[in-house]
């Protein structure tokens, strides 16, 4: 059975995750900036709404994943309250100047989560590692459960090969996740590819507005787009990644 984690922009896409028969949840905000820490608000009600596990992203901005002393004592502080909501794990990681693990910090992350009986996930600042096979060795040391990657590409497809190597190379010491572009059109081929047993993605599908008033002379974001509609993770379409990741080949 291939794990479906869901990464959802909103209450409501983690419920339709769950909906669609998703076993995991990585709530977050901002998908345009590569998801950020979700609002208390946000990670208390889901938690009430969710049977299924609930992961948080650890990730006080977008950008790099080089943070100043107040950014991790921030993260260290959302953990907490992760801890005291009763959340499954987190999705987090730190790096230096050089593209290497910060595995100082990264382990109180780790170790923070894992001493409140969470599990915890690296994301993909492993993509953006100068190292990726040092990375997946520091990062098993640390004690993470499962890395996201895209294999360092801007898409999982793109990254399939390197994705299967370090299937290869992790030998069941940690879980692979693989993530970014997957699709109910790629997901069986890049499970077929890289040998991965949990697969990650947003599912997105777009959503008209119920405002009867359109205001059509204003821009309220710093991009151009649609103010009268917005993304939510699609229940179809869970199901439909599902059916393809656990489809028998012919």
């Amino acid at each position: 059975m291939i794990l479906l984690e869901v990464c959802a922009n909103s209450i409501m896409s983690a419920m339709a995750a769950q909906e669609g028969g998703a076993q995991r949840v990585e709530l977050c905000e901002n998908l345009n900036e590569g998801g950020v820490t979700p609002s208390p608000g946000q990670i208390s009600i889901a938690r009430k709404k969710l049977h299924i596990e609930l992961y948080v992203l650890i990730r006080p901005r977008g950008s790099d994943f080089l943070y100043t002393d107040i950014e991790f004592e921030t993260m260290l502080a959302d953990i907490q309250y992760c801890i005291d909501c009763g959340c499954d794990g987190i999705v987090t990681g730190v790096l230096n100047a050089d593209g290497t693990i910060d595995k100082k910090r990264s382990t109180q992350l780790v170790q923070l989560a894992k001493k409140a009986g969470l599990g915890a996930t690296f994301h993909r600042a492993f993509d953006m590692c100068v190292d990726q096979m040092q990375a997946l060795d520091d990062i098993i040391d640390m004690g993470y459960d499962r890395i996201l990657t895209s294999g360092g590409r801007s898409t999982a497809i793109e990254g399939s090969r390197i994705i299967a190597d370090l299937v290869k190379k992790a030998n069941g010491r940690i879980s692979i996740m693989a993530g970014s572009g997957v699709s109910e059109l790629n997901v069986a081929d890049l499970i077929l590819f890289t040998g991965v047993k949990e697969i990650h993605g947003t599912l997105l599908t777009r959503v008209k507005s119920q405002m009867h008033y359109n205001n059509d002379h204003i821009v309220m974001g710093s991009d151009i787009g649609d103010e009268y509609a917005y993304e939510i993770t699609g229940v179809d379409r869970v199901k439909n990644v599902l059916a393809k990741a656990n489809e028998k080949p012919a």
